[in-house]
């Protein structure tokens, strides 16, 4: 195998690749990253077993053929190197290794066979749609800070992907993600194709990586899946993920239909107040008090150790006094989440749980457990 390569084209496609590998393998195969040099294309390929990327590039082939190299080392290097610089990459198959030279500078890697790398069998997924990028940001944004990281409930350690029936009563495709202490659920149009899809749990770290690759592109993004996988494809990548194996909670029980007390605020004022007030609040619980009456909100905070702190910010309500605890973290995470100016809380009494709406954007809702304070 030989090619050559502009190295920005090299770098962009391994940032993507390498951070799949974990930076702890029992198997060493899994450190590695697949290159596969075919026509005028590189492909390269990296897998957790779980979680397997596959991209592809533009390259000067001169002779065909693959390879396996250490993932990170390799990124390291090309990272490293002058920008503009030709890369130039040749397997020695018989040494096991390969040569990478750009200008002056010149690496010898170890490599393990192509033969090692685990086989990427291609599994039918019988339900295909396709999704616009600020939908799918969308789904993953609104809903991802609400995944468990509770491992003995596995099955609540990704975002729950269904369709269901917006308020509206028009098809939706749905995701919810919950701890059980709060609850985020974000409803998009259901696109062609997937009225008939089984609800899945995509995993956290698939999640992650596939956020992390949307902000790089602006492409629709076509969805195959099954009930044990999903595959998303865009622009070069295809990214490749089993499913979390269980039954998602019936979340729609701990979403409340009797609040009654309704407060609207600036969010962005809301948001500061709460951060300010909790730097004072015991680590542990995070715990901030509102005390809510007629067009005011307080909010306080205490530790033994280090205070108190107050703030008063006026807001729009008219229902009788309620006090009310909230952790700040969990408060501030869904209030981050939040685009429009103003924020909806609708509440019952200081044990049950609230609701949180964006005034501005009706696809969202957030459920928020009280805490005692």
């Amino acid at each position: 195998m030989k090619f050559t390569i502009e190295r920005a084209e090299l770098l962009k496609s391994l940032a993507h690749v390498q951070s799949v590998v974990e930076r702890r393998n029992t198997i060493p195969i899994l450190s590695n990253v697949l290159l596969e040099a075919n026509g005028n294309a590189l492909a390269l390929t990296a897998t957790d077993m779980d979680l397997t990327i596959i991209e592809k590039t533009a390259a000067d082939v001169a002779v065909e053929g693959a390879t396996t190299v250490p993932a990170h080392t390799f990124y390291d290097i090309v990272r490293k190197l002058p920008d503009g610089a030709q890369v130039e990459i040749e397997a020695d198959s018989e040494a096991g290794r390969v040569i990478l030279k750009a200008g002056r500078s010149r690496f010898s890697l170890a490599t393990l066979p192509r033969e090692d790398f685990p086989a990427l069998g291609e599994d039918e997924l019988p339900n295909s749609f396709t999704l616009s990028n600020d939908h799918l940001k969308a789904v993953i944004d609104c809903t991802r800070f609400a995944i468990s990281t509770e491992e003995t409930r596995y099955y609540l350690n990704g975002i729950y992907l269904h369709v269901a029936k917006a308020e509206s009563g028009d098809p939706a495709l749905r995701a919810v993600a919950t701890d059980g202490h709060r609850l985020a659920r974000i409803d998009v149009e259901r696109p062609d194709g997937a009225a008939d899809m089984p609800g899945v749990i995509i995993p956290r770290k698939t999640v992650n990586e596939l956020r992390k690759l949307l902000e790089e592109s602006e492409h629709d993004v076509k969805l195959d899946l099954s009930e044990n996988k999903i595959r998303f494809a865009f622009d070069s990548l295809v990214l490749t993920s089993k499913l979390i194996d269980g039954t998602f909670p019936d979340y729609d029980r701990v979403i409340p239909v009797g609040n009654d007390k309704v407060m609207e605020v600036d969010r962005k004022v809301f948001t500061q107040a709460v951060d300010r007030v909790s730097t004072i609040s015991n680590e542990k619980s995070r715990a901030v008090k509102l005390v809510l009456d007629k067009n005011n909100l307080t909010l306080s905070a205490s530790s033994p150790e280090a205070g108190m702190a107050s703030e008063e910010i006026e807001v729009a309500y008219e229902a009788d006094m309620i006090e009310i605890g909230f952790n700040s973290k969990y408060l501030l995470d869904i209030t981050q989440q939040i685009q429009g100016q103003t924020a909806a809380f609708t509440m019952m009494d200081s044990n049950a749980p609230t609701i949180v709406r964006d005034n501005n954007d009706n696809r969202a809702l957030y459920v928020l457990m009280p805490m005692r304070v």
